[in-house]
């Protein structure tokens, strides 16, 4: 994995205008991205966690273009995507490609298989008919598809295969970021493995790029290199897998790890932090720490003063006053020093 950073996202933010009534006086927004900062280096994975309603699939799709946020920046390769022309994007969309939730409405229902994964190529690239056919034929053998179902319609599939299909459908441009959203979430658990191989092997022969986006930390934690856990439209910790997992700085994060199965049992006898309470409406947020309201651990200035995210020892981020597990700072902070 290199160092150059292939996207910075800049305080990006995303409000939707909820505004009711026939005067519409009183204007109401829901906060759904609330300001987000983060990179993504070339040939990594950078998986973004957080509970249903989070904020992380609004901002993959910022990402992929298929929203416009409302402020912030996103660049890609050096270029600000939101200050770019229409035919200046179409060409940069041939370099980020998506991975739906959905591979069924992800898929027109009206087009083979060849169709459906020749469309891409056919709109940003010049082939004929043999290189568009072998092209195809190429995408359908990387992703595990057998080349006699190219005539077929998506409802003759499986989801894992209609999935494969739309990774195909993906990967047949050479992108240089693939933002997977919540890929596998939609699949039996046997499958999710299947699919999460294949991601996993797809990214290491083609040097792909991804965000991968998923409510669950056990998938995210076998593909990401590191992770970003967002709540309520903003992002609270950010590191290294490895360092996520060793112990949370953020109390919201200790609550996502304590709620992932254990399958030793004397690993189970270990206390944990279950998350209480509901997530509060992105339409009304808290004051101060949006978690203060499910924290078991907040104070005063918590309920009043707002965390800056920040980088609280080398390469670890948290946005909270009174981070968890500071004894792994102080070591981090040692083996830093030697």
């Amino acid at each position: 994995m290199q160092d150059e950073k292939l996207l910075v996202v800049n305080n990006l933010k995303k409000h939707f205008d909820v505004t009711k009534g026939f005067f519409k006086k009183d204007k109401s927004y829901v906060y759904a991205v609330d300001g987000l900062n983060f990179d993504v280096k070339k040939g990594e994975v950078l998986g973004i966690v957080g509970e249903s309603g989070c904020g992380k699939s609004t901002a993959g799709n910022m990402i992929g273009q298929l929203l416009e946020p409302t402020e912030g920046e996103i660049i890609f390769e050096g270029e600000d995507l939101l200050n770019l022309s229409r035919s200046e994007l179409r060409k940069r969309r041939a370099d980020i490609q998506m991975i739906f939730q959905d591979p069924f409405s992800s898929l027109n229902p009206r087009m083979r298989v060849f169709e459906l994964i020749a469309e891409p190529l056919r709109t940003h690239r010049k082939l004929n008919k043999k290189e568009l056919r072998n092209r195809v034929e190429e995408m359908m053998d990387l992703v595990g598809l057998n080349r006699a179902y190219m005539n077929r319609f998506p409802h003759e599939f499986s989801g894992g295969q209609r999935q494969r299909i739309g990774i195909a459908r993906a990967i047949a441009l050479n992108p240089k970021l693939i933002i997977c959203d919540e890929p596998v979430s939609a699949l039996d658990v046997s499958i999710q493995s299947q699919i999460l191989n294949l991601l996993v092997k797809l990214q290491k022969e083609l040097d792909l790029t991804f965000i991968f986006i998923a409510h669950g930390l056990p998938a995210v934690k076998y593909i990401s290199d590191r992770i970003a856990v967002m709540y309520l439209g903003k992002i609270v910790e950010l590191t290294t897998k490895e360092k996520l997992f060793e112990g949370a700085l953020h109390p919201y994060t200790e609550g996502l790890l304590s709620a992932v199965p254990i399958p030793d049992p004397e690993e189970r006898t270990k206390e944990r932090h279950i998350i209480e309470g509901d997530i509060p409406s992105p339409e009304n947020p808290p004051n101060g720490c949006n978690f203060h309201t499910r924290c078991p651990f907040a104070q005063d200035i918590c309920r009043n003063e707002e965390p800056e995210f920040e980088e609280k020892a080398n390469g670890r981020f948290a946005a909270c006053h009174f981070p968890l597990n500071t004894h792994l700072l102080e070591k981090n902070e040692t083996v830093q020093s030697t």
